[in-house]
């Protein structure tokens, strides 16, 4: 016999042999092959955040708060995102936390200005707004939701955990703390370029790029009488808008912080 043929003859006499020995390989084979094949099914299966931005309260603000540091004015940046997240992955997941990036204005070659310039300055973590995100429609008042904040009025908040195919929308609200200098984002033709991060409870981020307006504190306010308020409850402490005396310095300054017009929102009242 040729030797090809020997081993195959060979091999069938052991087999015949040692069927119960065959059998529990075949069974062990399975099981290792079916366990293998899941743990890569597994890890194959993730979710994917879409986010987008919604008409509606999404802008950005930077005020003074009539401080000084130093020779400097201090400031702070305010903003309002309207988002839409949506699970496009192959898990379901839970929206863990938000957070937003834009390049800082300042001059360049500093090690401040390699950081938050050519790369990311981020706040990581929201504010409590004091009040709802709205508009006036006729007599009658449209309330947006909150992303991950309970409403004060009707106690809901939008659902964050996220099955396949499942999206919500929501306004998330930052402030910066106390800033001076060039600490506020860059704008350019009233606008500010923003990175939106969205992190799941599975330690995944998910993030999307925008251009927001830069509008005053004034046109902020016209979604929501709060807007800018809640560093400056905390702190027990007026802003020199909401001071008569200080409102045409506010508005100089306000100029002046940006060297830009910035953007009018459209008109929120009837």
């Amino acid at each position: 016999m040729p030797p090809l043929a020997d081993t195959l003859a060979a091999v069938g006499k052991w087999s015949d042999e040692n069927q119960g020995v065959v059998t529990i390989a075949i069974f062990f084979f399975t099981i290792i092959a079916g366990w293998a094949s899941g743990i890569f099914s597994a890890l194959r299966r993730r979710p994917k955040f879409k986010v987008t931005l919604i008409p509606g309260p999404t802008f950005c603000c930077t005020f003074p708060i009539g401080k000084k540091y130093g020779a400097y004015d201090m400031h702070r940046t305010a903003i309002a995102l309207y988002l839409q997240v949506a699970n496009i992955g192959s898990a379901a997941s839970s929206i863990e936390n938000v957070s937003v990036g834009y390049h800082w204005s300042l001059k360049p070659f500093s090690m401040a200005w390699l950081k938050n310039t050519l790369d990311w300055g981020w706040l990581t973590e929201q504010a409590v707004v004091l009040d709802e995100f709205q508009v006036k429609i006729g007599e009658n008042t449209k309330l947006y939701p909150f992303l991950t904040q309970m409403s004060h009025l009707s106690g809901s908040s939008a659902e964050t955990f996220l099955e396949v195919g499942r999206s919500t929308n929501g306004v998330v609200y930052f402030e910066q703390p106390d800033s001076w200098g060039g600490c506020f984002p860059v704008i350019r033709s009233g606008s500010v370029r923003l990175k939106v991060k969205v992190r799941d409870t599975l330690g995944k981020s998910h993030s999307a790029k925008f251009t927001v307006p830069s509008v005053s504190l004034e046109d902020a306010r016209k979604y929501n009488p709060a807007f800018g308020k809640t560093f400056a409850e905390l702190h027990q402490e007026p802003l020199p808008f909401d001071v008569p005396h200080f409102r045409a310095l506010y508005t100089a300054y306000a100029s002046a912080l940006t060297g830009q017009k910035r953007k009018t929102l459209p008109q929120v009242t009837s």
